[in-house]
Parts: structure tokens; sequence; C-alpha cells
């Protein structure tokens, strides 16, 4: 088999031409893991950028042979005084939050020679961001283009307070600091063993297991995902009634950027494919770590067990479509695709109304998705006041208003901890709530089967769609309580006003019908 011969971060390097991307050279033959997958390679979501003869590049859809005899710069190999601008400016900003997507981001914006909120805008139109919201990586670049973030004399972070408030929002412990804009979170995949063998699933439901993971793919035959002409569909009717607001949702994908990923080694305790986030519920029921455990004991070996975005499209759970019908006094009835849970979690919101669970042919639905169930039942209860103010579970509080220009929040969070993590979920939590009501759904066939498998599908905001969002931390002191879902909810309730309460989500979706 021929070689392949080219400059990685200024070293002399030499692999085999076996077909293989470059993001699999990297990761897997040279160990650098800076670069991430995302889209499992799809060539969308930005998170393996590098730089290819000082040229940005997505590794994961690049041959390494078209690499050959030239110059690979990933985020290890930039000039240390560089890196480190990039890593204390997005922690300064909130810019990073899981640390998945960063690697790919600051690789790009570090080759860029303009760093204008245009310019910025325009480069990131490559990558996709799920947690940030994609204001703060704006201000980050900014600071980074102005000579680094701004001394102005405030006190040095207590990291282990900022850590407790990003475990408050996110669900489970995480890190904070500026080595995680750099990839550092701690990844189930990034931390597997150089010899564990590689396990896909296979196109029976089974998984394929092989040394490596390109020959993991060819033996599972892997079929690349495509992004479906079908319409998107509403599976559940309004009940009929006379109701003062009805809304109808379709399924909606989480869109964490990590797909599911665990190792294990014989007899062991598998990777945790939450890692560095909390994956927005998405992941507590991964099938990966108990995959990981039973091949390992089988084969005898430590396996690495690796999700593909297809198959976290078809195996992975939806926030479950509903219908409503509610009246100016609470009460009403909420129809929902058949979800452990989901009942209760509408009733905490909407104790007035009734719930009634119908089977809807579909993928996968969960509770566990960021506030389901019970944020469509607030923003259906603040719709009914004048004031799109919601209140947590936890007691945290929001107050949101959107429109032309911008965005605005007032949180109530208990003892803020960390002012700059605060300030991150809450962006993060009026990015996805705009895309909620604007245009986040997939497309699902009539016998259930999901046909958008590409993550530019899920219709997830772009840098340049994200409006301005300006955040008021009201400190009434107290316990910290969590508030970025009530943050997720006002601003939906807030976006769904501005629009004229549309009857359905994604309001402004091509082909979304208004009545």
């Amino acid at each position: 088999m021929a070689a392949l011969a080219f400059v990685v971060d200024g070293r002399d390097v030499e692999v085999e031409d076996d077909g293989a991307s470059l993001l699999e050279v990297l990761r897997d033959r040279l160990g650098l893991r800076t670069a991430k997958d995302g889209c499992s390679p799809q060539g969308q979501c930005g998170c393996c950028t590098m730089l290819v003869d000082g040229v940005p590049r997505v590794a994961c859809v690049t041959p390494a042979r078209r690499v050959r005899g030239r110059s690979i710069t990933t985020l290890d190999g930039l000039e240390v005084g560089v890196r480190q601008a990039w890593a204390d400016a997005f922690c300064a900003a909130g810019a990073s939050q899981c640390g998945f997507c960063t690697p790919g981001i600051i690789m790009r914006l570090a080759a860029l020679p303009d760093h204008s909120p245009a310019a910025v805008e325009q480069a990131l139109l490559a990558h996709l961001c799920r947690c940030t919201g994609w204001r703060t990586i704006l201000e980050a670049a900014s600071a980074v283009g102005e000579g680094g973030p701004a001394d102005d004399g405030r006190p040095e972070r207590d990291w282990d307070a900022a850590a407790a408030r990003a475990e408050l929002e996110g669900g489970v412990a995480q890190a904070v600091g500026p080595q995680l804009a750099l990839g550092a979170g701690g990844f189930a995949d990034d931390t597997a063993p150089a010899d564990a063998l590689v396990a896909v699933r296979d196109g029976s439901g089974g998984w394929a297991v092989a040394e490596t993971l390109i020959e993991a793919r060819r033996a599972a035959g892997k079929v690349q995902g495509r992004r479906t002409t079908l319409a998107l569909r509403w599976p559940v009717e309004v009940p009929e009634g006379r109701w003062d607001r009805t809304l109808q949702t379709t399924w909606v994908e989480p869109a964490y950027l990590e797909p599911d990923a665990s190792w294990c080694e014989p007899g062991g305790v598998p990777a945790t494919p939450l890692a560095n986030g909390g994956a927005f519920g998405g992941k507590l029921a991964s099938v990966a770590p108990a995959t990981a455990r039973a091949l390992a004991d089988r084969h005898g070996r430590a396996v690495r067990v690796l999700l593909s975005r297809e198959d976290v499209v078809r195996l992975e759970p939806k926030r479950p479509p509903l219908a409503a019908g509610v009246r100016s006094d609470g009460t009403g009835v909420v129809r929902v695709a058949r979800t452990p849970g989901i009942a209760d979690a509408i009733r905490s919101a909407a104790p007035g109304v009734t719930v009634e669970e119908i089977d809807v042919a579909g993928p996968p639905t969960s509770a566990a998705v960021r506030a389901a169930g019970w944020a469509e039942a607030a923003v259906l209860m603040a719709s009914l006041g004048d004031v799109d103010r919601v209140v947590s579970l936890s007691g945290g509080w929001a107050e949101a208003a959107v429109s032309d220009q911008g965005v605005r929040v007032r949180v109530g969070p208990g003892r803020p901890l960390d002012s700059v993590v605060l300030r991150s979920y809450c962006v993060g939590a009026a990015h996805m709530a705009l895309g909620s009501v604007w245009s986040e759904g997939i497309a699902v066939d009539e016998d259930g089967c999901p046909r958008d498998l590409t993550i530019r599908s899920f219709g997830i905001l772009r840098a340049k769609d994200m409006p301005p969002v300006d955040v008021e931390i009201v400190e009434e002191g107290g316990e910290p309580v969590e508030c970025s879902t009530a943050v997720f909810a006002a601003v939906a309730a807030a976006a769904w006003r501005a629009l004229g309460f549309p009857p359905r989500w994604p309001a402004r979706r091509a082909g979304t019908p208004t009545g």
C-alpha cells in the first residue's frame, strides 16, 4: 500500500494511503484530537476545521491523499500566544460551554484577517454551535481583533463557582476555563485508548467491529445521510373546541454537536457520552455506554462505540410533537405524542389543562429533552397574559421581549455565582428558543422514519440569523437556582407574540402553513 507524506504542525509524517479521511488520520493515527467529528462525516458542522497550507478546510470530507506534500496546521500547531489569546477571549466572553465545536471555530477565525462582525458572521456560516447562541463568539472574535480581552480591573473569576453555575444550567458536572475552548472537555472519544477496537452500527441493527474507523464503516456499509425534500408534518391534530390560543409542533432534534460516543475496557465502567455537556437531555438513555461494555467483554479488548449523525437522528429521542388548545382562564386540552413523564411535565406548567397522550408513528421522544412539555405549556400560559414572564420549576425566573432590535432578557437566578457563565447559558437558551419558534424541525415520513439526516437540516439558527441578546441579571440573593429553562420558555413566548401567535411552529420555516 502506498504511503502519504505531509507535514502536520511542523512535523513530517507518513501514513498508509488506505482511503481514510484527513480527520481519521489526524485523530486515530496521529492522536491529534482537538479536531472533532460532529457530523460524521457530512462536512456541515465545521468542528473538524484545520488549515491546509494556511487555508481553512473541513477534514472529515477531505481524503488524506489530497494533502500529500502539503502543510497541515491543527489547533495544537497554532503559535502558543495566538492559541492562548483565543482561549482567553472565548472564556472571558462565555463563548464556549461544552467546548466541542469551538476548536474548529477558532481555527477558522484565527485564519481570518478581518474580525469585524460582518466578516466573522460570514466565516461562521461554515460552522454550527448549539450551546452559545453565537453572540458571545462574535464578542470573543472582536476582543481578539482588538488585542485580547479587556483588563477592566474585574477580580479573578472563581472557577469552582463558574463550574457550579454551569452544572446548574447544563444538568451535569461541567468544567469552566480557557482550556475548554481548545477542546479539552474530556469527551469520550478523545480519551479512548489508541489501540481500542472501533464499533459502528451496521445496516441490520447490529454493530460492525474493526481495528480502525474506516474499516468499521466499510464493514457496516455506511450510507451517507441526506436532507429530504419531504415537507415537515404536524402529526397531532388540535383538539376540537373554542380556544383563545392554539399551537401545533413537530418533531425537534436536540441537535447536540457531539454524536454519542463511549468506550470501555473488558469488565470496566464505560466512558460517559455526556462528557463536558448535558446534550440538552438527549443522551441520558444513549445506547453507547452499554454497547461499549458488552462489546469489550465479548472481544476481550477495549472498544470505542461511535454513533454517526444519521444514527443519532434515527435512534436518539426528540422533542415530542403536540397540539394544544387553551382558553384565557388557563384551561384547555393538550394532545401529545405518548412519552413517559410528558403529561406531568405539561401539567406542572399548566395545571388547568387536560393532557391526552396519543400514539404517533415517529422517532423516539423523551420528556428529558430540554424542558420538553413544560416549556410548551409555559409558553401557552404566558401567551394568555401581557408579560412574557416564566418561573422555572427550580424557582429561577425570566422575562423576555423580542423585537426588530433584538432580544431583551431579565433573569432572576438567585445568587449568580458567575455572571459570564450565566449570561452564556441565557444567550444559548434564547438561541434555542428562537429556533424552536422560527425554524427548527425534522421531516418524518408517514411510517415514522426521520428523513432529515444531515445536521444542516435541523433548522438551527446560523450566526448571521441570530439577533443581539441583552441579558440583565437581577441579583435577589438566596440560593443559586437554574434559570435557562425559564429563559428558553420566556424568549419562545416573546418570539411567538412578536409574530402574532401563528398556530404552528416552526413559523418561519418555508412551507409552514400559516392557518
